[in-house]
């Protein structure tokens, strides 16, 4: 019996769909990649919360100091997609509206020195595909990560 579930369990965890846990990923959506995906990579939905997407979506005018805005029927077409997929606010959720300061994003990348986010291929926090190299194809696994040539991730205890 055990033999059984042992089969099953590596089965089941080697399946794509469950191999990296927690997986970041794009949900299908044409008009995301088009009108998002023309001026940066497609950010998973999760990374914020309902209400961030709601604020992000009405001020796309004034889009990180870009106008970024789209007619109203798209806008809503993509706000209710990214609502739809949002992530919880208690770690997605950021008054900046920032992925880069969801409580989230710095658990997930606390390992990092102040000196990676300078590095030359990196320059901010928000260059995701400095080390997500797949994140274009909507591929943001651990696997996909590739550290820019001299950083590495400094797990807690590292000296």
């Amino acid at each position: 019996m055990k033999w059984l579930v042992s089969i099953l369990c590596t089965i089941f965890l080697a399946h794509p769909a469950y191999a990296d846990g927690d997986k970041m990923r794009v949900p299908d959506n044409a008009k995301l990649k088009e009108e998002c995906g023309s001026c940066h990579v497609v950010y998973p939905p999760k990374l914020l919360a309902a209400a961030d997407w709601q604020r992000l979506m009405s001020g796309l005018d004034k889009h990180f100091g870009a106008n970024a805005e789209l007619d109203a029927g798209d806008n809503k077409v993509l706000l209710d997609f990214l609502q739809r997929h949002a992530g919880n606010v208690a770690k997605h959720g950021a008054a900046s509206m920032r992925i880069s300061d969801t409580p989230w994003f710095k658990r997930e990348h606390a390992g990092l020195s102040a000196k990676a986010w300078s590095h030359p291929q990196v320059k901010r926090s928000a260059n995701c595909t400095a080390c997500h190299v797949n994140a274009e194809r909507g591929d943001w696994s651990e696997r996909g990560i590739r550290m820019p040539g001299g950083l590495r991730y400094e797990e807690e205890g590292d000296d």
